[in-house]
């Protein structure tokens, strides 16, 4: 391993720990849950409230879900800021980028299971979003759900996908190791190592220092279950699903926000879809969008200004699609997707030619 890797890249470890205490504890709840509309609801609350260590069992899950996800957004952060994503190491931007997408899906088709009205409203959301789409739009929706709508036959097989994705999950991890063993790990200072004395054994230098950190994590993961519970869903969530009974504000959890600020700022719905989707979807194309022979943002002076602001315009969508859909969160919103598309777009690609013609001048 190289010698200087800082604690950024201890939040791999600690996505890897978060899915495991997710699976471990969603077996557990599996065991207790019925995924039917009329019992869904009231076996969650059966767990809670009278299955043995139910209510811990359940808040390890609801909270390792916050913890992934957080852990995720740092690692692709630090990928960002440091050009993990350039050659060699496509193939390990490519399956981490899937690894986000599979843990989206199950996020998503785990978030519905509860049947609370934030579940019911949330997924009503979504399904409006895909009926959107012109001609596949509603016989996709239709076929997905096993009807025209949200019953039992759509929660089955929620619970269904639920569980098949997250093992999947497994598999990728597999992958995403197997490619990075290939190219071997980056580095902050972004160059390839040459001598010997660059390198330290993975063992014991890094498991040592990915044991301090998880010893970090794990009490914040404590702290969020013990000290902080509310927080991990809303309270519209405890109430079990109406159809007849719409919620004052549909906010959907602090990791899908920044999604939902995006279809929520634009007036089309189907507009909305293709911006959100279309979020994620270019960062499949990052590492030819970037054309830098330079990796790491340490010697990128133009990227050090432009990417902060990058990370700012996420941080901002979160904040909108937590708030109400004020003409000011809506504004802000619009510009920060906006931002995001103008950096991938525009300025990335300007920067990287930019850079190449300095350093073909210093050749000269």
């Amino acid at each position: 391993m190289p010698r200087n890797l800082n604690y950024l890249w201890n939040f791999g470890a600690f996505a890897v720990v978060s899915l495991t205490l997710l699976i471990l504890s969603g077996i557990f709840l599996a065991l207790n849950y019925t995924p039917t509309l009329a019992d869904a609801f009231s076996s969650v609350e059966t767990i809670d409230r009278q299955v043995a260590s139910g209510w811990l069992i359940r808040s390890v899950h609801m909270g390792g879900v916050s913890m992934l996800f957080a852990a995720l957004y740092v690692h692709i952060a630090r990928s960002l800021y440091y050009g993990s994503y350039k050659a060699p190491r496509e193939l390990v931007w490519l399956t981490g980028l899937g690894l986000l997408l599979l843990v989206m899906i199950t996020a998503f088709a785990g978030y519905v299971l509860p049947w609370g009205q934030m579940s019911y409203w949330g997924a009503t959301v979504v399904v409006n979003a895909v009926n959107t789409v012109p001609l596949v739009g509603k016989p996709l929706a239709s076929w997905l759900l096993g009807g025209e709508g949200l019953g039992n036959v759509a929660l089955h097989r929620l619970f269904v996908l639920h569980f098949v994705t997250a093992f999947s999950i497994i598999g990728v991890i597999v992958l995403h190791v197997a490619t990075l063993h290939v190219t071997g790990s980056n580095n902050p200072t972004g160059k390839d190592l040459t001598e010997p004395d660059q390198t330290v054994p993975f063992h014991p230098y890094y498991t040592t220092k990915d044991g301090l950190g998880l010893c970090l994590f794990l009490l914040v993961y404590a702290a969020l279950i013990f000290f902080a519970p509310d927080f991990l869903t809303l309270s519209d969530n405890y109430v079990q699903a109406n159809p007849l009974i719409t919620p004052s504000d549909i906010t959907p959890e602090w990791y899908f926000a920044p999604f939902y600020a995006i279809l929520r700022a634009v007036p089309s719905k189907l507009g909305g879809l293709i911006l959100a989707t279309g979020s994620i979807v270019i960062l499949f194309a990052l590492p030819w969008l970037d054309s830098s022979t330079i990796r790491s943002a340490r010697f990128r002076p133009w990227l050090r200004v432009a990417l902060p602001l990058l990370f700012l315009a996420f941080l901002a969508l979160g904040l909108a699609g937590m708030s109400p859909p004020s003409p000011f969160w809506l504004w802000i919103s619009r510009a920060a997707v906006a931002y995001w598309y103008v950096y991938f777009l525009g300025l990335l690609p300007m920067i990287a030619r930019r850079e190449q013609a300095s350093r073909r001048k210093e050749h000269f």
